[in-house]
């Protein structure tokens, strides 16, 4: 059964990781996928392609979702090339800058919160107006088991993520009427490109922190967000879903 069957998608952050994982997931469920990347083009216009293969339309744009500017128009060419409907909005894009706070940079704290926290202002401002006439929309918030419970050296992505929560629930408390829920997810330790060049014994120590003993995979949040993207979570607004192993049980 394909659960978003011709429903129309925007991740930002799709050319890798969680979002290249979440956009593939959704594709099979058969939304339309229009995704955002910031500077890897290549891998981009490949994920567009093999996207499109599964018989869905697909579509890469280059674009910050951190500039506001940008972010409305990225939302007002989705509109035109895709029958100028929105179904789910996913706020995937961000970014970390670990240091400890006596070493971190005023452009460091800045940039994460700009990034990750701005742009998810700027994306839900630029489709509420098209939420809200359709009367009905899904918004899904990617933020993280730090953003819950804090991480020594990431007081600046603690703080995005944790904000981002705190919008999420007033969104849905905001569009709640008009039938459009907002709602987040909370990944904990997520295995991609970018965990594999880490040391295989540190790896293993984080896994072995874990109740269900491994790291998540992509596949695990895509499949979170599919959830919340679809009938199956109407009755669901103003929520954080942890999906961590057991990690903050």
């Amino acid at each position: 059964m394909k659960l978003l069957e011709g429903k129309n998608v925007i991740i930002t952050g799709a050319s890798r990781g969680i979002g290249m994982g979440i956009a593939k997931v959704f594709a099979d469920h058969g939304a339309n996928i229009a995704f955002t990347y910031s500077a890897s083009e290549a891998p981009a216009l490949a994920l567009e392609k093999e996207l499109t293969e599964k018989g869905v339309k697909a579509k890469a744009y280059k674009s910050n979702a951190a500039n506001f500017n940008e972010a409305d128009e990225l939302v007002n060419n989705v509109l035109k090339d895709f029958d100028g409907v929105i179904d789910v909005l996913i706020n995937n894009a961000g970014i970390t800058k670990d240091n400890l706070l006596m070493r971190m940079s005023e452009a460091d704290f800045d940039t994460v919160i700009d990034i990750n926290l701005k742009s998810v202002f700027n994306m839900t401002k630029a489709v509420q107006r098209t939420l809200l006439k359709q009367r009905k929309g899904s918004i899904i918030n990617m933020s993280s088991v730090v953003g819950v419970k804090g991480n020594a050296g990431q007081t600046n992505y603690a703080a995005s993520k944790a904000g981002m929560i705190g919008f999420t629930k007033s969104v849905a408390l905001e569009l709640g009427s008009r039938n459009i829920r907002c709602n987040a997810i909370a990944p904990g330790f997520i295995e991609t490109e970018m965990t594999d060049k880490l040391d295989e014994k540190t790896v293993q120590g984080w896994r072995d922190g874990i109740p269900l003993k491994r790291g998540g995979s992509t596949e695990d949040i895509a499949n979170a967000c599919l959830f919340f993207a679809s009938d199956l979570s109407s009755y669901v607004t103003g929520q954080v879903l942890n999906v961590d192993g057991g990690m903050l049980t």
